[in-house]
């Protein structure tokens, strides 16, 4: 959720994972606990909760009296309810009115790998459990604020349809949905904030409620830059309140350095290692289901080398965007990463360079080969910034490459030599 990503919307790339639409960046990923954290620290009214992790402290719960307890495994994947665990234990939330189930409950978790339709087969291991007051809900409604390029600023969506699909909410029954465009120097005024109140159907005092909570939703927005505040639902309890359920917060990568606290709790236990390695590098890997690893230079070249592939009957195994102003250390250690995935029969390296430099991008390849000679087949297309001088790099390494200028051949030559 760049991100805490709310979990029932977090991405794996797995099964067909060619995707034109793929952004080639990871995003900050936070556990759904740090996200309600967050939304406490700014007043944000939330369930009240406790986090249990490997020691089962019963203590950490001693002050932590509710009616009903929601028992949650916290992995960054969705559909956790209808998941199972490896050791035989059906779903990863549970309720309970019963305070000393809780334990047991936590128990089944914490060690054990959660299996939903999001994760990898083998799953994610849990080592943390979330304890959460449960709220008997009368409605649910949703409201977002994000950074809009129609409004060249930030803009509040609402629907008193909340607890769905807001995409579909927009394309059934686009009445349900309600866009206010934010003066960055006004703010959310009390009048806008009372108005989307109304909109969402809050009768009597819940309206004056509603509009507190959106104005502080709208603080936090500001305080730890970010480009999106999704609360879905945000609720109205049986009791009178109103009560943000779950949340999902984007951020401003810029802004980090602003925002280090937030940054440091990234949660990459469900990142492939290949992924994370690369990112360390300032590189950007993506997982597939191919069997040609592909070295490319910018996401449109990425997508117009898949393209390629597949047009000559292959499917790329993964690909790793060098990006601008890569180093010969890097490339090294970008031609590592794409070996070490064991999918990989073939590396089709595809560069168009501007600001990268051929010769830097031959010199790496090089290096890295004779330091560790090659597994797969490499086809090699250098374009151009001293793509000349990087051709004579590769001649003169003797080393077994397939150098092709054409794109379309190169292609072709790649997807033969996997099979």
């Amino acid at each position: 959720m760049a991100a805490i990503t709310k979990t029932r919307n977090f991405k794996v790339f797995r099964g067909l994972a060619y995707n034109p639409c793929v952004v080639s960046r990871r995003n900050l990923n936070l556990q759904e606990y740090h996200s309600k954290d967050l939304l406490r620290k700014h007043q944000v009214s939330i369930q009240n909760f406790r986090l249990l992790d490997s020691n089962l402290n019963p203590s950490s719960l001693s002050d932590f009296k509710a009616n009903e307890y929601v028992v949650k495994a916290q992995i960054l994947a969705g559909g956790r309810g209808k998941g199972h665990f490896d050791n035989g234990f059906k779903g990863g939330v549970h309720l309970t009115k019963n305070p000393n189930e809780i334990l047991s409950l936590a128990k089944n978790m914490i060690g054990h790998k959660l299996i939903t339709k999001q994760t990898p087969k083998e799953g994610i291991l849990v080592d943390k459990v979330m304890v959460a007051e449960s709220v008997n809900i009368v409605r649910e409604t949703y409201l977002s604020i994000i950074m809009e390029r129609t409004y060249n600023g930030a803009a509040l969506v609402a629907s008193p349809a909340g607890g769905m699909d807001i995409e579909a909410v927009a394309e059934k029954t686009p009445h349900l949905i309600k866009t206010v465009p934010i003066d960055i120097h006004e703010g959310i005024t009390d009048k806008t904030a009372k108005e989307v109140a109304e909109f969402l159907q809050f009768k009597g005092p819940l309206v004056s409620k509603c509009a507190e909570e959106i104005k502080k939703l709208w603080q936090l927005f500001l305080k730890v830059d970010a480009t999106q505040l999704e609360i879905n639902p945000l609720v109205e309890t049986d009791d009178g309140r109103v009560v943000a359920v779950d949340a999902k917060i984007n951020f401003d990568d810029n802004a980090q350095f602003r925002q280090k606290d937030i940054f440091a709790l990234d949660d990459t236990s469900g990142i492939d290692p290949r992924e994370k390695e690369a990112a360390d590098l300032n590189l950007t890997y993506i997982d597939m289901d191919g069997s040609i690893g592909c070295m490319v230079n910018g996401a449109g070249l990425a997508m117009a080398t898949m393209d390629l592939i597949m047009l000559s009957g292959g499917r790329p195994a993964n690909f790793l965007d060098l990006g601008g102003g890569v180093g010969q250390s890097q490339v090294s250690a970008a031609l590592r990463i794409l070996e070490s995935d064991p999918k990989v029969k073939a590396i089709f390296v595809n560069v168009f360079a501007g600001i990268v430099n051929c010769a830097t991008v031959a010199k790496g390849i090089v290096a890295a080969c004779k330091e560790h000679p090659p597994k797969h087949p490499l086809v090699i297309r250098l374009e151009g910034t001293n793509a000349a001088q990087a051709k004579t790099i590769l001649e003169e390494s003797k080393l077994p490459f397939k150098i092709i200028n054409d794109a379309d051949k190169a292609a072709k030559t790649a997807v033969t030599l996997a099979q």
